[in-house]
């Protein structure tokens, strides 16, 4: 029998991330080749990995329909122009797609049997709206299993501001502006751009362009702009479009292999896995699941939440991050907490997200080498978290000056 593998996120790249809809850059771009540009991209920019090594594809999308059909690991593997000896398979666990095509494929590395993997997601919320070619049990509600609110995220996010007062609307929305203020300081450092993989778009009216940096994005939100705002999911509610991610079409790709693999072919690994975790809550109030697969996964690594340094949780909803930090005793402004912003303001397609995580954690470990350990976390539809802690391989033990 194999020994138990290290498993190491090597790389990862991502499409810039467009709105969805007609008027977004990818509209008439197919789910399926944005996968493939995060595929090349990241083959290329890894040149000592032979594609022939590569023993599995896994790709995410929640609806797994027309151009997001079709075993989309194997189908965007032939595309990306992989040897055909290359297999591939689709996941879908709704907004943690493609951190569970990591955790799947780093199961299989872990256990011996995968030296080298690739692991994404992908959405295109233009082409496919969540749950629009679903056909949900009627079981469900007549047997008031789950509240029909329940498969509307917005309505889970009110719901979390009833459970919790003190999680206030002004406390939302000043962590939706910042978020804001953030990723827009991340892109005039020039932090997010090396890992995007620039994309050749067609407009409504057939113009050429080039997609090279995500769409959504305000920097200009205001306290007072953010008071404006409609609650489309109730009347005088609390959530609106300034502290919810909007609806967003990209893709990711990582790049995972196995301690001995990384030794064979020199490979510089950007993370290393230390334990993972998926749990579940009720559905109603679905944005708490990072809370227990959290502590799961600290527990499963005997780790305290006060050793992790640096935390990169998707901004599903303002207060579903918020109500994560409150639990676990983390201020809503602490600088460990996304620092180049989030999906409030880059966007959140579904499936793909839980890469974006990584790629971005992965890029302050190499700019923290004070911080040892890292977490991606992030709520899941159907009332499920998912999270995941990482190691920085070049942490030193000296304190930040």
């Amino acid at each position: 029998m194999a020994h138990i593998a290290d498993v190491f996120f090597v790389d990862g790249m991502r499409t810039p991330f467009g709105r969805a809809g007609e008027k977004g850059m990818y509209w008439n771009t197919r789910a399926d080749d944005l996968v493939v540009k995060t595929i090349i991209g990241v083959m290329e920019r890894n040149p000592g990995v032979p594609s022939e090594r590569v023993d599995d594809v896994a790709i995410a999308a929640t609806s797994q329909t027309g151009d997001q059909g079709l075993t989309l690991g194997r189908s965007a593997a032939i595309l990306a122009g992989l040897p055909m000896t290359v297999p591939g398979f689709a996941i879908d666990r709704m907004c943690a797609g493609a951190m569970t095509s990591v955790t799947t494929m780093a199961g299989s590395i872990g256990i011996g049997m995968y030296d080298i993997a690739l692991a994404g997601g992908v959405e295109h919320m233009g082409r496919h709206p969540i749950g629009a070619n679903a056909d949900p049990n009627p079981r469900f509600v007549s047997e008031r299993m789950v509240d029909p609110g329940a498969l509307n995220m917005g309505v889970t996010a009110e719901r979390i501001h009833d459970r919790f007062p003190h999680l206030t609307k002004e406390r939302t929305d000043t962590f939706g502006m910042l978020s804001q203020q953030k990723a827009q300081a991340a892109y005039d450092a020039g932090k997010i751009q090396p890992d995007l993989v620039s994309v050749a778009t067609k407009d409504v009216n057939g113009a050429w362009g080039l997609a090279a940096e995500d769409e959504g994005r305000r920097p200009e939100t205001t306290m007072a702009g953010l008071a404006t705002l409609k609650t489309p999911f109730r009347p005088h509610g609390r959530v609106t479009a300034g502290t919810a991610s909007p609806l967003t079409d990209g893709a990711t790709m990582g790049l995972l292999a196995g301690g001995q693999a990384v030794k064979e072919l020199s490979l510089t690994p950007k993370m290393k896995l230390v334990s993972f975790a998926f749990a579940g809550v009720q559905p109603e109030i679905m944005g708490i699941g990072p809370i227990p697969s959290t502590e799961k996964a600290l527990k499963k690594a005997g780790l305290a939440i006060s050793d992790i340094g640096l935390f990169e949780l998707n901004e599903a909803f303002a207060v579903q991050v918020i109500s994560f930090l409150d639990h676990f005793g983390v201020a809503d402004d602490d600088p460990r907490v996304n620092q180049w912003g989030g999906a409030i303001a880059v966007g959140h397609p579904l499936a793909a997200s839980g890469v974006r995580l990584m790629i971005q954690l992965a890029a302050q470990f190499a700019e923290r080498p004070d911080v040892r350990y890292g977490l991606t976390a992030m709520c899941v539809g159907l009332g499920q978290g998912g999270s995941v802690i990482w190691e920085n391989p070049f942490f030193d033990g000296k304190k930040k000056k």
